[in-house]
This record gives C-alpha cells, sequence and structure tokens, in this order.
C-alpha cells in the first residue's frame, strides 16, 4: 500500500522546497495524507481488513505528530497546509 513513483514525486515538487525535499514537515505530512486517502478508499472494498487498520491508525498518530510539530515550529506554514489539504475546518 505505498504510494507510486509518481504520486509521490508531484507531492514532494509541490510542497517541497526543492525536487528532493523529501523530509521537510510539509512535505511528509502530504505524503501521509495522500496514504491516508488511498486506505480509506482500500477499506470501503474490504471492511474486514483489521491487520491494514492497525497500520492506518499508526499512520494518522504519525500525521498529528508532525502537524504539532510544525504548528510549534512555524505556525504560518502550519496553516498554509492544513488549508491545502483541507484537513481541518
Amino acid at each position: 500500500m505505498s504510494l507510486q513513483k509518481e504520486t509521490k514525486a508531484k507531492i514532494v515538487k509541490k510542497y517541497g522546497e526543492s525536487e528532493n525535499d523529501t523530509g521537510s514537515t510539509a512535505v511528509q505530512v502530504a505524503l501521509l495524507t495522500k496514504r491516508i486517502e488511498e486506505l480509506q478508499n482500500h477499506f470501503k472494498e474490504n471492511k474486514k481488513d483489521n491487520h491494514s487498520r492497525t497500520g492506518l491508525l499508526k499512520i494518522v498518530s504519525e500525521r498529528k505528530k508532525l502537524l504539532n510539530y510544525l504548528m510549534k515550529k512555524n505556525e504560518k506554514q502550519y496553516h498554509k497546509i492544513v488549508k491545502e489539504l483541507k484537513l481541518r475546518d
């Protein structure tokens, strides 16, 4: 259930400072968000896949930690990424 190479490259290009910037917090949050969306679609078809659901909870937790870190370090970028990814209203 990992992201395809092209999808990952598009996300890095959009949210990263350079094309090879995969480590910045904004890029990591965007990549995790895309994985969460794909897993949600997977669960619509496979309702009893509890093992993958556990992985989903870990990914959501990791994204929450990164968002909290981003809010502490760069609140302006935090609000920008939350708005672009439509995470919170």
